[in-house]
C-alpha cells in the first residue's frame, strides 16, 4: 500500500484576485498592468472600493476552498490539500504551490474558477501554475490544469434553482413574467476573434439552464458587462444596452443572472449593484440579482466533481 504522503494530491483553486480594500488598490494595478496603470484608473477604482467596502472575493475563495477540502477528504483514501490562489494578489500562485509541495502533495489540479474562458486569457493562469510546479520540482505528468466546465450538472442545477426561484417570487409581486438577462465578463473583440471558443461555451451555459428551467415563453436576453477601460472595441451587447431596450418596452423589473462569477466581487457589488441598479433606477425598473454561488453546497460539489474528473487524467 503507498504509503499517506504518496496519496497526498493538491487541489489550488484559482481566479484573478482583488483589492481588499481602497488602500490596497495601488499595489493591486500595478500588478494587474506591470507599473503601467492607465491614467485616472487607480483613483477610479478607489472610489469604487469605497463605496462598496471593499471586495470579499479572497475571502470567499479561501472559504470555498475549506468547503471543497472537507467534501474531497470525506471517505476518501487519497488525502487532499485544498488551497485557494490567486494570479495578481496574495496569496500568489506561486506561493500557494510551493506550500502544498512542502506539505507532501505528489500531484496537484488547478482548477480555474471561471466555468467558461478564453484560452487566450486563461494562459495566465496556465503559465503560473505550471512555472510554480516546476520551480517546486514537480514533474509536467504530475500536474493538471481543468479545462471550461460550461455544462457542469451541479453549476447548471444551482443557477437554474435560483433562477426558478427568483421569477417566482417576483411573478408573484409583478403580476406578470420577468425578463431574465445573463452577463458574462466582457472581453476585447481581438481576443474572442482569436478564440472564438469562449462565446461557444457561454451558449452551452445559457442553453443548459434554460433548457433545466423548461419555461418556453420566457423572455431572456444575453449581455456582456464590466468591459475594461481601453479604446477598442469590446463584445457587445453591453448590460446597459440591453436594460435601455427594456426601458423602451415599459418592463416593470429584470432579474440578472450572472452565469461566470462566482464569488462576489466588484464586478457584482459595483458595476451591477450600483451602477446597473442606477441605470434601472433611472429607466423605472426594479433591479433584480440572483445570488452568486459562492459557499453553495452545491457549487462545492460542482468544483469536487471537476477535481475529480481531471484527476482521471494523472
Amino acid at each position: 500500500m503507498p504509503s499517506k504522503n504518496e496519496q497526498t494530491t493538491a487541489v489550488i483553486i484559482t481566479t484573478y484576485g482583488s483589492a481588499n480594500t481602497a488602500e490596497h488598490v495601488k499595489e493591486y494595478m500595478e500588478h494587474v498592468y506591470k507599473d503601467r496603470v492607465p491614467a485616472g484608473l487607480i483613483e477610479d477604482f478607489e472610489e469604487r472600493y469605497r463605496i462598496v467596502g471593499g471586495s470579499p472575493l479572497v475571502k470567499i475563495t479561501k472559504q470555498q476552498a475549506e468547503l471543497l477540502s472537507k467534501v474531497l477528504n470525506s471517505n476518501s483514501d487519497t488525502v487532499y490539500i485544498v488551497r485557494a490562489a490567486m494570479l495578481h494578489s496574495e496569496p500568489f500562485i506561486e506561493s500557494v504551490v510551493d506550500e502544498c509541495h512542502k506539505a507532501g502533495a505528489k500531484k496537484i489540479v488547478g482548477i480555474i474558477l471561471s466555468p467558461q474562458f478564453s484560452s487566450f486569457i486563461m494562459e495566465g493562469y496556465k503559465s503560473a501554475l505550471q512555472n510554480a510546479t516546476i520551480k517546486s520540482g514537480y514533474a509536467p505528468e504530475d500536474v493538471i490544469v481543468a479545462g471550461p466546465w460550461p455544462a457542469e450538472p451541479k453549476f447548471v442545477e444551482l443557477l437554474s434553482r435560483r433562477v426558478k426561484a427568483a421569477l417566482e417570487k417576483l411573478r408573484q409581486k409583478h403580476r406578470v413574467d420577468v425578463p431574465v438577462v445573463f452577463t458574462t465578463h466582457s472581453l476585447p473583440k481581438r481576443v474572442v476573434d482569436k478564440d472564438p471558443n469562449y462565446l461557444d461555451q457561454l451558449k452551452i451555459t445559457i442553453d443548459a439552464v434554460v433548457k433545466e428551467l423548461d419555461r418556453p415563453d420566457m423572455e431572456w436576453y444575453q449581455a456582456y458587462q464590466s468591459a475594461g477601460h481601453t479604446p477598442e472595441e469590446w463584445l457587445k451587447p453591453d448590460l446597459m444596452d440591453i436594460l435601455a431596450k427594456l426601458r423602451d418596452k415599459h418592463d416593470l423589473a429584470v432579474l440578472i443572472v450572472p452565469i461566470q462569477f462566482l464569488a462576489n466581487h466588484l464586478e457584482i457589488l459595483y458595476d451591477l449593484d450600483i451602477a446597473g441598479k442606477q441605470q434601472c433606477d433611472d429607466y423605472g425598473i426594479k433591479y433584480n440579482r440572483i445570488e452568486l454561488p459562492n459557499t453553495d453546497p452545491l457549487f462545492i460539489e460542482a468544483l469536487a466533481s471537476i477535481t475529480k474528473n481531471s484527476l482521471k487524467s494523472l
